[in-house]
This record gives structure tokens, C-alpha cells and sequence, in this order.
């Protein structure tokens, strides 16, 4: 088992102390990147690389050459889960992903297979396992996925939706057909992310981007309490360390309160909540993850810089010495300039290890 060089990104999701507040960014591995651009360009799409076990570890590996960062992500996509179910999974150019089949009646639910994540998403255990490795320890590596939610609202709909209209109608008029799907989807995230865990991720997250979406009931029902179940169903502790789970719904910060006690060990959160009561309303029960508006990075070295240091001054305004990750509050977008995240890494480190 290699020693791990940086494990303050880990130390801080379980609120243990460390020298300097832990930062990594939401979609690090992307478009903003010319060397991603050129790997992808070699790859030929960008199914084929996340598909590619030596192009899927080297674009993940990117960031880290640039930044300071401490954390590497599995670069993959959340919809590896439904392609697997059988839907076809492709991507229009500026039209994002796409599925040639959808799910919209008690026959499609009944008709979906029961994934084998070790053969049908053999190619992610194997970036996840050939990434650690290349890693050699220097900072953990997050696994992840989609929430059920999340999932089943690309599979109801077909791709990307402003207004959920299908999702919708089957949770206000069949709830009973939109449970069976989430259940399904909850048993196969469990077993993808425990793989992941195996094949060597030493934390994962649950992205639930479209969590935000759901009134606050329906958020709890239709949403929340799956991601407690794929919790509770998650192996946590792998070679004599406890594997964190990070729970982020976009638009989730007023339900808080009710997250706690869904088992994650952190809660990330969007450039809409503030962090300073946030921190408060945790109480120290569990650590948080956020929070800067990505659009930050558009500014100047010193809109950054005043951004950033105006939320470390929230997250430890209240006393606390831990429990803290610096994050964006959703991805970074493939506008901005790749100089500007080294503004953002370099001042978290620097800045907080006053309150440290």
C-alpha cells in the first residue's frame, strides 16, 4: 500500500486537523484546459476518452500539473450508469448529452437490466486503478457518481431539460412508477461507487446537479433518501482508512438540516448558500465543500483573490480549525483562462493557514 504524501483534502472531510484548507475544483479535468482539448482531439470524442484507460488518466492527471491541488477526480461522466442500462448515450456538439432511448412507462423500468458495473463499466475500475497508480500516492483520488435522481431525470427526459416536464409528470401523477426507477438506480450507483472503491477511489461523491429542482418534500422523497440508501450500502473504510462520501446537490443549501443525518461525512455547496451560516447550522457534525461562484474565475488577480479569501473568512468565522474544503460551487466552465485557477489554489493555501 503506497504512503499517502497529502491526505489533508481526507484529514479535512473527517474534521480532522490540518496545515492549510484542502483545495480541489468541480470538473478540473475539462475544456478550459488546452491540453485536455488536444488530448480529447486525439481520443476522437469524448466518450472514446473516457473510455480510454491512458487518455482517461492522463486528462485527469492534468490539473495537477498545473495546480497545487489536493485531489485528483476520476475523469469520467455521470451518465456511464444509464449508458450501461442499455439507453445510448451520445453527445451533440453544443447540445450536451443525449440518450437514443427513454424511460416513461412501468414496462421501460421493467425492462432495464441489472448492471454488472465489473464487465459493463469495466473501462472506469480500470482509469480508477491505472490513475492511483500513476497517482503514487501524492493526493487521494475522489471517485463519483450521479445521484439517482439526477440519473433518472436525464433517462426520463432524454438529455438536459429546463423544466423536467416528463420527470415531473411521472412524479406528481405515477410517484409509484419514479420510485421503482430511483430504487433501481440507488442499488446500481451502490455497486458502481463500492467498485470504484475497490478498484482504489479513497473518497467519493454523489453529484446531484438537479436536486434544486424538486420542492422541498419532493427534494427529501424523491431524492435525499435514495442517496442515504446508496450511504448506507457504501464500503467504508478500505486498507485501515475511512472512505468519505461528499453529498452535493446544486441548489441544496436550505436543506441542510435535514442532510445531516443521511450518514455522508460532507455536504458540498453552491455559490447561493452562505458558508458562514452554513458552518453554523452544522454545528461541527459534518464538513462542507464550497463554495466559490466559478464565474469568479473570470475576473482579475484580485477579484479572485478577494473572492477567495472573503469565503475562508466565512468558513472559519465561526472558530472552527476543520471540517472544510475549498471547492467551487459547481464546475468550472471551459471559458476561463487556465492562469486564473492557480490565483484561486495558491490563495486558499496561503490565506488560510492563518486560521489553521
Amino acid at each position: 500500500m503506497t504512503t499517502l504524501k497529502n491526505d489533508r483534502f481526507l484529514r479535512a472531510l473527517l474534521r480532522e486537523s490540518v496545515d492549510t484548507t484542502p483545495i480541489w475544483m468541480m470538473r478540473q479535468a475539462g475544456r478550459y484546459l488546452p491540453e485536455y482539448r488536444e488530448t480529447r482531439a486525439k481520443a476522437g470524442d469524448f466518450l472514446s476518452l473516457c473510455r480510454n484507460t491512458e487518455f482517461a488518466c492522463e486528462v485527469t492527471l492534468q490539473p495537477l500539473r498545473r495546480y497545487d491541488l489536493d485531489a485528483a477526480i476520476l475523469f469520467s461522466d455521470i451518465l456511464t450508469v444509464p449508458d450501461a442500462l442499455g439507453l445510448g448515450l451520445y453527445f451533440e456538439t453544443g447540445e450536451g448529452p443525449k440518450f437514443k432511448k427513454t424511460i416513461r412507462t412501468e414496462q421501460d423500468i421493467q425492462n432495464l437490466p441489472k448492471i454488472n458495473v465489473n464487465t459493463d463499466l469495466d473501462y472506469v475500475m480500470n482509469a480508477v486503478t491505472a490513475i492511483r497508480s500513476a497517482l503514487g500516492g501524492s493526493v487521494p483520488l475522489i471517485g463519483f457518481s450521479g445521484s439517482p435522481w439526477t440519473l433518472a431525470t436525464y433517462m426520463i427526459e432524454g438529455g438536459s431539460s429546463k423544466d423536467y416536464r416528463f420527470t415531473k409528470e411521472m412524479l406528481y401523477k405515477t410517484p409509484e412508477l419514479l420510485h421503482a426507477l430511483l430504487d433501481h438506480l440507488a442499488d446500481a450507483v451502490i455497486d458502481y461507487l463500492n467498485a470504484q472503491i475497490e478498484a482504489g477511489a479513497q473518497a467519493v461523491q454523489i453529484f446531484d446537479s438537479w436536486g434544486g429542482a424538486l420542492a422541498h418534500r419532493e427534494y427529501i422523497d424523491f431524492s435525499l433518501n435514495y442517496m442515504k440508501k446508496i450511504v448506507n450500502g457504501l464500503t467504508r473504510e478500505k486498507d485501515g482508512r475511512r472512505i468519505p462520501v461528499i453529498l452535493f446537490t446544486k441548489g441544496g443549501g436550505q436543506w441542510l438540516d435535514v442532510m445531516l443525518d443521511k450518514g455522508a461525512d460532507a455536504f458540498g455547496l453552491d455559490w447561493t448558500t452562505r458558508l458562514d451560516e452554513a458552518r453554523k447550522l452544522v454545528n461541527g457534525r459534518a464538513a462542507l465543500q464550497g463554495n466559490l461562484d466559478p464565474a469568479t474565475l473570470y475576473g482579475s488577480n484580485q477579484t479572485i483573490e478577494k473572492a477567495v479569501k472573503a469565503m475562508l473568512d466565512d468558513a472559519y468565522a465561526n472558530g472552527e480549525k476543520t471540517g472544510y474544503v475549498a471547492n467551487l460551487g459547481h464546475g468550472i466552465t471551459q471559458w476561463v483562462n487556465p492562469d486564473m485557477p492557480k490565483i484561486f489554489v495558491d490563495t486558499v493555501h496561503e490565506y488560510s493557514a492563518k486560521y489553521l
